[in-house]
């Protein structure tokens, strides 16, 4: 049965929202609206995060969530996770996590990594542009910036042809607030790495305005600066971003819904740390 096909082993099932996640999760999604007109019964939050874990993981489309998993129909998954992003659920998520990590010490503020990786776009749309591997197609960019162990503290979506320098201040002003110990809340790394896709010296000026000290590598200079041994945990995020099939190529024409999943994708990277660490 189709069913035995999708649940399996424990492991094999990453969809499957866990105790320990929900509690999380279920404190920070809006209320639902009540029913106006009766009708076939709402799917419940949990089995619909699942839904939407599902297409996550395995990038199948919408249309052919299997209803035999009993997550709800396609639809519903895809009209919960635009409602829970534009709710800003997962931002919320994201602090929360960031924040046990900071409780047990587990964030490395004392330097920040930075780069992007392009994913193909199948649609044209709001925030893809043509790709700098083939002009005639369109694709988008993510960028992502890291703590010193690789954690995800920033993500955004551009164009397949933004440059990357001009997300490195925009990346800086997306780290949220972190608590987790006494004092003020820390946004801010020490040291901030990145390679020479960020070479440009009034960017360098406004990095060292925000406190932080810009160890960005040159053009025109020999390999060898070192930088290597500190940002290979960018490309090992980057790695774990595209394990989510679904974010190996941009299928949805919307950028929010594409958005929503690299949100919740942070939120299950970020998550596994705390699993790890904490």
């Amino acid at each position: 049965m189709l069913v035995g096909l999708f649940v399996g082993k424990k492991e094999s099932r990453p969809w499957i929202v866990s105790d320990e996640l929900w509690s999380l999760v279920e404190p920070l999604l809006p209320v639902p609206a009540p029913k106006l007109v009766p009708g076939r019964p709402t799917v419940p939050y949990r089995q619909a995060l699942c839904g939407i874990l599902f297409v996550l993981h395995t990038g199948i489309q919408w249309e052919y969530l299997p209803q035999e998993l009993g997550f709800g129909s396609g639809m519903t998954c895809w009209r919960r996770l635009a409602a829970w992003n534009e709710a800003g659920v997962w931002d919320r998520l994201h602090v929360v996590l960031l924040a046990r990590l900071r409780a047990a010490k587990q964030l490395d503020w004392s330097r920040a990594v930075i780069d992007s990786s392009h994913v193909r776009a199948a649609r044209r749309g709001p925030k893809s542009g043509p790709s700098p591997v083939d002009r005639a197609r369109p694709g988008s960019k993510h960028h992502i910036l890291v703590d010193g162990q690789g954690i995800p503290l920033a993500v955004s979506l551009t164009g397949g042809n933004r440059n990357d320098v001009t997300q490195l201040m925009p990346l800086l002003a997306k780290i949220p607030s972190v608590p987790g110990i006494v004092g003020r809340p820390r946004r801010r790394p020490d040291v901030l790495l990145g390679d020479r896709g960020y070479d440009h010296d009034n960017y360098r000026w406004l990095v060292w305005a925000q406190g932080i000290k810009p160890v960005i590598a040159r053009r025109g200079v020999a390999h060898g600066s070192g930088l290597g041994s500190h940002r290979w945990v960018v490309e090992r995020t980057i790695a774990w971003f595209h394990g989510f099939r679904r974010l190996r190529v941009r299928w949805e024409r919307r950028d929010d819904i594409h958005e929503a999943f690299l949100g919740l994708a942070t939120c299950l990277i970020t998550h596994r740390h705390v699993q790890r660490l904490c």
